[in-house]
């Protein structure tokens, strides 16, 4: 192995984020739009949101198994690239299809595919990082390609919104996946992956199977407690996510255009308070930090099922997306506090496994909520608030 270099390699952490954020910025203009389309369709929230959910069951599937193969491919390529070469044409040309398809069966099988293909590269892509970086140099390089993402994704919700309004439905999925192809582009010509890793991983991938053993192991009451209110604030802020386009369209009769211009003021006020978020940790600890931050987000979403216009619209996105930064940022650090005798990659498995379960379990509920409410996605907002008012109880009971 390679001796870490004596300075951190900025060029080649902005190509590899480049990379992410084109890849990334699909999901934003997929979650925005594609609700909507569906209920054109005539699916229940129930069924709409089942379909939404089906990258969260195929990366907890996939992910750990194609993250293992990629280990041992072994091509001219490399050992990462190969499957983003393979997996990103398929999730481009599914995804300009999605608003072509000429039935929900059709639509539906395009978002399958488009799914597939995203599935395929994540795992190996995310491992480029420990392939390239020193451990000294992940968190600055992860941090990095993180803020990127935020600003990829802030900028796929207005630009969708503008894209729509001015082309019609399908100028944003164009604009998409010429964006993801782009990223394939700098993937092949600008992302050199050594024959052999430069440095060795810190450690490997936890399994669920394994991450639930160390939990159950464990007999730590905290951790447990942090493991549900990880599990409840992701619950309440997924089903948002995969509701406030149809919020916008059916309750507040507000265009996918305009509400996709407006939704982005949520990853945008989260990337401003990202770093105050974590000054705010240093200085009155991590646990009150998120406990004003629940706190907050409750009584927003119980604010949230009384908007009636634009301006109040804004009032909740805004602070939504500064309260979500200072949940987020502290969460996983936090639960390392929980149980520090853990190794770390046990911990991040158990975080990884609360808020992929969540997104799975968060938005199928709403919509069945929504549903027996007979369609009234105002519900979303207490459904919303309930769950985070769950993670507020449990969070009082962690003892870091």
């Amino acid at each position: 192995m390679e001796q870490p270099p004596t300075r951190f390699p900025v060029g080649r952490t902005v190509l590899l984020g480049a990379m992410f954020m084109g890849m990334g910025m699909t999901m934003p203009i997929f979650n925005h739009f594609v609700p909507v389309f569906l209920r054109e369709w005539g699916l229940t929230a129930t069924l709409i949101s089942f379909v939404l959910t089906w990258d969260n069951y195929l990366n907890m599937f996939m992910q750990p198994l194609v993250g293992q193969l990629s280990d041992n491919t072994h091509t001219r390529f490399g050992r990462r690239k190969p499957w983003v070469m393979g997996g990103t044409p398929i999730a481009l040309t599914a995804f300009l299809f999605v608003p072509l398809a000429p039935s929900a069966l059709a639509m539906m099988v395009a978002i399958f595919l488009t799914n597939f293909g995203n599935a395929l590269f994540r795992s190996p892509g995310v491992a480029l990082i420990g392939d390239l970086y020193p451990p000294s140099q992940r968190s600055i390089a992860n941090a990095i390609i993180n803020l990127m993402l935020g600003v990829g994704g802030a900028a796929a919700y207005a630009l969708g919104g503008l894209l729509y309004g001015w082309f019609g439905r399908t100028a944003p999925f164009v604009f998409g996946s010429s964006v993801m192809l782009l990223a394939l582009l700098v993937a092949i010509f600008f992302v050199h992956e050594p024959k052999r890793p430069l440095y060795e991983p810190e450690e490997k991938e936890v399994s669920m199977r394994d991450a639930l053993r160390a939990l159950v192991a464990a007999h730590n009451p905290s951790m447990l407690w942090m493991m549900l209110a990880i599990l409840s604030w992701f619950m309440a802020f997924t089903a948002l996510e995969a509701s406030l386009s149809l919020i916008g369209k059916e309750v507040l009769g507000i265009a996918p255009d305009a509400m996709g211009t407006y939704v982005a003021f949520i990853p945008g006020a989260f990337i401003l308070a990202t770093l105050p978020s974590g000054l705010l940790a240093t200085y009155f600890g991590r646990k009150p930090v998120i406990l004003a931050g629940v706190v907050g987000l409750t009584g927003l979403l119980v604010y949230g099922y009384f908007i009636q216009s634009v301006p109040m619209l804004l009032g909740f996105l805004i602070p939504a997306g500064m309260l979500w930064a200072l949940v987020n940022v502290n969460s996983l650090p936090l639960l390392y506090d929980t149980a520090p005798q853990l190794r770390p990659g046990i911990i991040t498995g158990l975080y990884y496994l609360a808020s992929n379960l969540a997104a799975v379990l968060g938005p199928q509920g709403s919509g069945v909520l929504v549903d027996l409410a007979g369609g009234n996605f105002r519900t979303v907002f207490l459904y919303g608030a309930f769950f985070m008012l769950l993670a507020a109880v449990c969070i009082t009971r962690v003892r870091a």
